[in-house]
């Protein structure tokens, strides 16, 4: 996938998936991306807050938003954010996932987005060592590239990432409206002022 800086691109990915940690991670890093391939037929799958009556009702909207399936999961989120078991994540996203085949899969990068989410990073390494081990199968995966300096700015996309795209205005309008309308987030909120103009992956391409 060659890097892209004028915003629309051209993929031949059918059956795509997006795993994130929480309902918004999917708007927030890769709405854009979303919004840009409705011919895709994506699934969306939350890892956490699935208990959280008002959270999985504005994700289910979001994921209407997109015509894709949204799916939840309850996995801890407790403010404490204990290290879990790789394992045990693992488990969580192949119960959730509807198929272990796909053209490509979204998640979240190594690093995470910003400092610090340990979760982030959690699903990040599960999602690799599925599909290492073969236990999903993907042409390839995106995982999102973002920064924020070691929070001495808002996340921005990393200009280095191996796919960059500059969202069309009308287009990062639709994804802060789903921010804003749908997750319900104020104007002056870290989610709602964060999200990106610009998205960005490291891509794995399909081991041979």
């Amino acid at each position: 996938m060659a890097r892209d800086h004028v915003g629309r691109l051209t993929y031949e990915h059918t059956n795509c998936c997006v795993i994130v940690a929480h309902p918004d991670d999917e708007t927030l890093w890769a709405g854009g991306t979303l919004l840009m391939h409705p011919d895709s037929c994506w699934t969306i799958v939350s890892l956490c807050r699935r208990d959280d009556t008002d959270c999985a009702a504005r994700f289910q909207k979001a994921a209407e938003r997109y015509g894709a399936k949204g799916v939840m999961g309850d996995l801890d989120d407790g403010p404490e954010q204990k290290p879990m078991r790789m394992v045990d994540i693992e488990d969580v996203i192949l119960d959730l996932l509807p198929s272990d085949r796909y053209d490509l899969i979204l998640t979240h990068g190594l690093w995470g987005e910003y400092t610090s989410h340990r979760r982030h990073e959690e699903v990040a390494k599960a999602v690799m060592a599925l599909r290492e081990t073969g236990r999903i199968v993907a042409e390839e995966v995106w995982m999102f590239a973002y920064e924020d300096g070691g929070k001495k700015y808002l996340p921005k996309a990393m200009a280095d990432a191996d796919v960059y795209i500059r969202l069309p205005e009308d287009i990062w309008g639709q994804k802060h409206q789903i921010m804003r309308d749908v997750y319900g987030f104020a104007a002056d909120s870290f989610e709602a002022q964060t999200t990106p103009r610009d998205e960005a992956f490291w891509v794995l391409s399909k081991t041979k």
